[in-house]
């Protein structure tokens, strides 16, 4: 009797050591796969299982040192950002106005006009000068913050073999503002 149980003990510790071997092995292929194919180095023989931890735990280290890395970098952005939003606040401060922005989309036009409440121009100018240099207005909009008027004046090409010459009216505009 006390042979039997020492062969079923000794299969059993068989088995478990085979089902932690399988099951290593398991894990190890998981891991493996985890690691990018470009990393393998193209050969005719499969890597050990060995060479394969050592891959993926050199990639490991790679990853991490990427990650610092990047945490470095996003730091230093949200610094940039961070001391660029204050030196834009004084910057807006001595901000001349008005100040005109126009964007060309090929067959629409917008025109994005800053002013101060103080600066008197003519709304109606500024539209006569797209019409008159063959833009159609669509639409035309302000808003008030603070003590800055935003005109946005979107505007389309009447006649599109033709076009509209957006540094014609730049120029314009310019002078309009000045």
């Amino acid at each position: 009797m006390k042979k039997s149980n020492r062969e079923t003990s000794k299969l059993d510790r068989k088995t478990v050591e085979k089902n932690r071997r399988v099951h290593m092995k398991d894990l190890c292929f998981k891991l493996a796969s985890l690691v990018p194919h470009h990393l393998f180095k193209p050969s005719k023989d499969m890597l050990s299982q060995q060479d394969q931890l050592e891959l993926a735990a050199c990639y490991i280290k790679q990853m991490r040192e990427r990650v610092e890395k990047l945490k470095r970098v996003k730091e230093q952005a949200i610094t940039t950002i961070q001391t660029s939003k204050s030196g834009m606040t004084s910057m807006m401060i001595g901000l001349r106005l008005p100040v005109i922005e126009l964007k060309d989309f090929g067959s629409s036009i917008e025109v994005v006009l800053v002013s101060g409440l103080n600066k008197n121009f003519m709304f109606y100018e500024v539209i006569t000068v797209l019409s008159d240099e063959g833009a159609e207005v669509v639409s035309a909009s302000y808003s008030t913050v603070g003590d800055k008027v935003f005109h946005t004046i979107h505007a389309q090409v009447r006649i599109s073999r033709v076009g509209v010459e957006t540094s014609r009216v730049w120029e314009r505009l310019q002078e309009l503002i000045s």
